[in-house]
């Protein structure tokens, strides 16, 4: 497999609306398994298509402890939500920024898995909360999106600095 380079804050790819996966085929896989991988060395809970500069809906998670329950999403869709939950998220396209974020707390997700096959996730805490983090990718959102307008800022002159230094 391979690592996939991710995308970082302030770069523009990230705010494309990804297209739908026309299908899941050998392609598609290929493209979970590298997600996959580079989503566990960076480390993090979850990664969309966008991130690795892919504009398909595709989303990998893996929010166990072991790190042995990856969850693949394609062409994920919010069904329902509800109640409302405040949760310290960060993102490995924002490295080294945590904010506190308000969310549904709770979510019904339509997708289709890694073999294209049609599935119904019930989602609550954590999970619930990357499940939307990662669909908000596919969006063209980023959580620093559901900050205020001078945090947002802050984060982006950061992140412009830390590019200009690197």
């Amino acid at each position: 497999m391979a690592r996939l380079e991710i995308l970082h804050f302030p770069d523009p790819r990230l705010r494309r609306r990804a297209e739908p996966a026309s299908s899941v085929d050998d392609r598609v896989r290929r493209l979970i398994d590298d997600m996959l991988d580079t989503m566990y060395d960076a480390p993090g809970i979850g990664l969309s298509a966008p991130q690795v500069n892919v504009a398909k809906r595709v989303v990998t998670i893996d929010v166990s402890k072991d790190r042995n329950a990856p969850l693949c999403l394609v062409n994920p869709e919010i069904r329902s939500a509800g109640g409302e939950t405040e949760t310290e998220e960060g993102c490995l396209s924002v490295p080294g920024v945590y904010e506190m974020v308000k969310r549904p707390e709770r979510v019904r997700v339509h997708a289709l898995d890694r073999d294209g096959r049609s599935c119904e996730i019930e989602a609550e805490g954590l999970l619930a909360v990357c499940i939307q983090h990662e669909i908000d990718h596919l969006d063209g959102r980023l959580f620093v999106d559901h900050l205020s307008r001078l945090k947002r800022q802050r984060i982006r002159k950061k992140a412009e600095k830390a590019l200009r230094q690197a």
